[in-house]
């Protein structure tokens, strides 16, 4: 299914510092992560995730919500509750627990994640890096779509939930190589 970019309602997101992972370095007004080697000397804080390599939003997603963003390197666009757990590793992995659902971006091939359970969308073959991501929060409905360089959406995969909790976009870089990875808002 396509569908143009005009039929959704648009939000604008910004990363929230005191999220972020100290192996990724925030850009362009906090609209750009990119994951490094070296730890940045961010302060202690709370909202920290500790061990993995992701950030969320500062803003909650309301309503409905339609955002997009562009990945380089292998990346995961992801929504979850704000009380996804910041410390350790397999209960804050965006996908791995109750609290959050993702999308894996690797090349040409998406995985929907969430609570440990992986779903392997169709290949796309775009010179595109760029995916939309449509949340009715009070339809319990997430959707995930390519985007073309014309702007031409192309349906990924659709999960349907009831929310119980305020709801974040999040992104993450690949563990094992989050040098040059990154996430463009």
């Amino acid at each position: 299914m396509e569908l143009a970019p005009c039929s959704f309602h648009s939000c604008d997101l910004t990363l929230d510092p005191n999220t972020a992972n100290t192996q990724l370095i925030l850009s362009d007004e906090n609209r750009k992560l990119t994951g490094v080697k070296e730890n940045q000397p961010y302060p202690d804080h709370p909202e920290r995730f500790n061990k993995e390599i992701q950030v969320l939003c500062g803003e909650s997603l309301t309503g409905r919500c339609y955002w997009e963003a562009e990945w380089d390197g292998c990346a995961e666009i992801s929504v979850s509750y704000k009380g996804i757990s910041r410390k350790g590793v397999s209960d804050s992995v965006f996908g791995w627990n109750d609290k959050s659902w993702s999308l894996d971006c690797s090349g040409y091939r998406f995985t929907v994640r969430h609570n440990k359970n992986f779903t392997h969308t169709r290949a796309i073959h775009s010179s595109s890096k760029r995916v939309g991501v449509y949340v009715d929060v009070s339809a319990g409905t997430l959707s995930f779509y390519s985007v073309s360089d014309t702007h031409t959406l192309t349906h990924l995969h659709t999960l349907n939930t009831t929310f119980t909790e305020p709801l974040y976009a999040g992104f993450r870089v690949d563990y094992e190589s989050p040098v040059n990875s990154s996430v463009s808002l």
